[in-house]
């Protein structure tokens, strides 16, 4: 649910970027009452995107994962009775053993064609079901490496999508649903469900309730900070709810898709945070930093400047907010932050 403090802000944005265009409305202008800050950028030691820093922040031990074995490309960790996770330590899968065959979940491009090794480690039965957890390609852009599998199952919104990108290597899914899906399997169950867009339609939640891991691909980034744009989240509203709703989930092990090492309920907790204070940090910098700020050259009608100007002031701030007290918290805050500060002030602003 939004608040009635974001609500207020959109009706001011809006109001600014209708006045933007308005070839009569003084660009110059700003509010007596509004203190100007164009120091914000300046204060922060993060740099900003597209300026490549002397050197990247160490990544701390409390988000690293076990070391993989260079010459195989990759690691398999049990999860528990039958289930296990394949990992590069940059992507993660699953597959799951089952009386007569393997479910695999998900078949990441940059080891899919290891796949089949990594189960052969673990049992000679054939892989008979494999499960996208969502549509896209650094996820399961590598099914086609795994050769004919006798039954896909995949969100109806993500056939929809695969339909439409046509992808060889993406097999489109022959079997599909649109809230809920069991997939029981002698012994072994596994619990598909919809929770809502938001990092894309069709992002599944796959829940082995035996084993207590839950899948859920893109939405938290254990110990670390979550890929740029909070995971190229489609609806960031509700990728908020998803991280939020989380926290009463019964699960016991997250596997994430991403990163070296599996996640846990303080993960996501540590994630909830997070997302609390870059919307605490990007909704006041929207508020004290003023719009419509005079521009040297700038021709007036130009109405983009104007809003380029004002948005990278916000997000300079908001990053200059968040780095005292998250550059040794998340890994790799510093590559992301500032990607995470424009997408928060844009969600504020339109969503």
């Amino acid at each position: 649910m939004k608040s009635h403090d974001a609500n207020r802000f959109r009706h001011f944005s809006a109001v600014a970027m209708v006045a933007v265009g308005m070839t009569s409305w003084p660009l110059h202008a700003q509010s007596p009452n509004v203190e100007q800050t164009n120091k914000s950028a300046e204060t922060s030691e993060i740099a900003p995107i597209g300026v490549r820093p002397s050197a990247f922040m160490r990544i701390p031990p409390s988000a690293r994962g076990p070391e993989i074995d260079r010459k195989k490309g990759y690691r398999i960790e049990s999860l528990g009775v039958g289930l296990y996770m394949v990992t590069d330590n940059a992507y993660q899968s699953m597959f799951m053993v089952y009386d007569h065959g393997v479910v695999v979940v998900d078949a990441p491009p940059s080891y899919a064609g290891k796949i089949r090794e990594a189960v052969g480690e673990v049992t000679d039965k054939p892989i008979t079901h494999l499960i996208y957890s969502h549509s896209h390609a650094d996820h399961i852009g590598g099914a086609g490496s795994l050769g004919p599998v006798p039954v896909i199952i995949a969100h109806k919104e993500t056939k929809r999508l695969l339909l439409r990108d046509a992808d060889p290597q993406r097999p489109i899914p022959n079997v599909t649903f649109e809230d809920r899906y069991t997939l029981e399997l002698g012994s072994q169950v596994l619990e598909l469900s919809y929770p809502g867009n938001g990092h894309e339609p069709g992002n599944i939640m796959i829940y082995a309730p035996a084993q207590r891991v839950l899948m859920f691909v893109d939405i938290v980034f254990p110990g670390w900070m979550p890929f740029r744009r909070f995971g190229v989240a489609q609806d960031i509203p509700g990728y908020f709810e998803q991280v939020r709703e989380l926290d009463n989930h019964p699960f016991e092990t997250l596997v994430g898709g991403h990163v070296s090492r599996i996640g846990t309920h303080e993960d996501v907790k540590l994630q909830i945070e997070f997302d609390d204070d870059i919307k605490a940090a990007a909704l006041a910098a929207l508020r004290s930093q003023a719009f419509g700020t005079r521009l040297n050259d700038v021709d007036p009608s130009n109405s983009w400047a104007f809003v380029s100007d004002y948005t990278a002031r916000v997000a300079g701030q908001c990053v200059a907010t968040m780095t005292p007290k998250w550059k040794n918290r998340l890994a790799a805050f510093d590559t992301f932050i500032w990607d995470q500060c424009y997408a928060m002030e844009q969600s504020i602003r339109v969503d």
